[in-house]
């Protein structure tokens, strides 16, 4: 069962503040965690140290239980990583691509031969023949993927890891990261609140190198109050009609002649009554929040987070 761990774990470079400070946590599979944050946060730099790409300035990086700096080949044997979307040699074709990586994770040929059509399957890759340079820039991000998984490793580490890809691609990926997560530990930095909300059971919280909130994704949703919801109505709804909700919400916006947008004090006795008033409007087709709750989350505490100093 795969694990990954940081305890007391530090970056600075030179003297500029510290990127990461002071950070614990520690999580055994299976599973999927969401590492979120703003740009600059430390969300990068936490994968580097993890792998072995940096050394820490204080603290420890643990992966299946070995420090990548002690032991490097032991502690990256049964992991995956993707970290900056890399791309591969645009002049390899994408079985050669592949083929690299998994005869440097010691396959064998029958197993190089195996896993590759496992991951072309796995991610709807172009044919194997096809040389990099001419492939898209999804279509790349997807072999990059695959490249992480050959071998099916036990811990998964992904670096915003549908950056790049269209609708289609990123439902694609969710579906696959839904899978691995069944059997595999997969600890993924996104700024996509949708593929964090369907795909992650907790969450990591981070700002200016310090975990703000770590916990589960439901009882993060049950702290958190969305004061906006979209109404749909099955038939256009006259504008003048929206009277008797504004004395109960504190906005209505009219975004067509069938959709509004309600803005309140997210309390659950006003949702209902906003409902109920809704529904005497005409038959509604859909009532649900603006944003994810995930997203409620992420704009509620990064503004309590300690200013830059």
């Amino acid at each position: 069962m795969g694990s990954l761990e940081v305890s007391a774990l530090s970056k600075q470079f030179g003297r500029a503040p510290p990127v990461l400070h002071d950070l614990s946590f520690r999580y055994e599979g299976p599973g999927a965690v969401g590492y979120l944050g703003p740009n600059g946060a430390g969300k990068t730099t936490t994968l580097k140290l993890l792998v072995g790409l940096l050394r820490p300035s204080r603290g420890h990086a643990y992966l299946n239980g070995v420090d990548p700096m002690v032991d490097r080949k032991r502690a990256l044997w049964d992991v995956g990583a993707l970290i900056e979307t890399p791309e591969p040699y645009p002049t390899l074709n994408v079985h050669e691509a592949l083929d690299a990586v998994g005869r440097a994770r010691g396959l064998s040929r029958e197993n190089v031969d195996r896993e590759v059509d496992r991951c072309h399957e796995l991610l709807d890759l172009p044919p194997l023949g096809q040389r990099i340079g001419w492939l898209s820039k999804g279509q790349r991000q997807r072999v990059a993927l695959a490249s992480t998984l050959m071998g099916d490793p036990s811990v998964v580490l992904l670096d915003e890891p549908t950056s790049g890809l269209d609708p289609a691609e990123r439902v694609l990926v969710r579906r696959l990261l839904n899978q691995l997560k069944r059997d595999h530990l997969v600890f993924m930095s996104s700024h996509q609140m949708l593929e964090v909300t369907e795909v992650c059971d907790e969450v990591v919280f981070l700002h200016q190198g310090q975990v703000l909130l770590r916990d589960r994704v439901e009882r993060v949703a049950g702290r958190i109050r969305p004061r906006q919801v979209d109404v749909e109505f099955e038939r256009p709804v006259a504008p003048e009609s929206a009277a008797p909700l504004r004395g109960v919400a504190t906005e209505v916006a009219v975004l067509s002649d069938r959709r509004w947008r309600i803005t309140f004090d997210g309390s659950d006795e006003t949702r209902v009554r906003l409902l109920g008033l809704c529904q005497g409007l005409g038959p509604v087709v859909q009532f649900a929040n603006t944003s994810l709750v995930l997203e409620e989350a992420y704009l509620e505490l990064i503004p309590k987070a300690p200013n830059e100093t």
